[in-house]
């Protein structure tokens, strides 16, 4: 049962945040986008944006403290390709106009034409470098 209720969980507090930010503010959770503008000179109209990021740091730092279980596992990944898959999931937020939270999440709940194909790309891409990542 714990191995679904995580999950669960997870995704039912992700889809009321995401409701909460588009009914309160009528934006889109899209984090890419958050982070992406709110980078640069502070600004009086960024600060909801910060205290989002502030937010979802402190919130893993709450998750952490409160169920280390859920962080109990190691990362044995070549330093190098952790840098380049980061470049490149920038790269592709950038060019997608967006990121699997603001596509993925808010744009498919809306049947946004843009974030269907959007996903699909994103989706497709992932089994492709996974697949080239096991064949090497």
């Amino acid at each position: 049962m714990e191995g679904i209720l995580y999950p669960l969980i997870g995704g039912v507090l992700i889809g009321l945040s995401s409701t909460t930010m588009l009914g309160g503010l009528g934006r889109i959770t899209g984090i890419s986008g958050i982070v992406a503008t709110s980078m640069g000179k502070f600004s009086q109209e960024n600060v909801w944006r910060y205290n989002f990021l502030i937010g979802l740091i402190l919130g893993g730092f709450i998750m952490k403290a409160s169920f280390p279980e859920l962080f109990n596992y190691e990362v044995n990944a070549n330093v190098f390709k952790i840098i380049i898959a980061g470049l490149l999931v920038g790269f592709g937020t950038r060019l997608g106009s967006g990121c699997t939270s603001g596509h993925g999440v808010c744009g498919l709940a809306r049947l946004a034409k843009r974030s269907i194909v959007a996903t699909v790309t994103f989706i497709f891409f992932g089994m492709i470098t996974v697949f080239i990542e096991r064949m090497l």
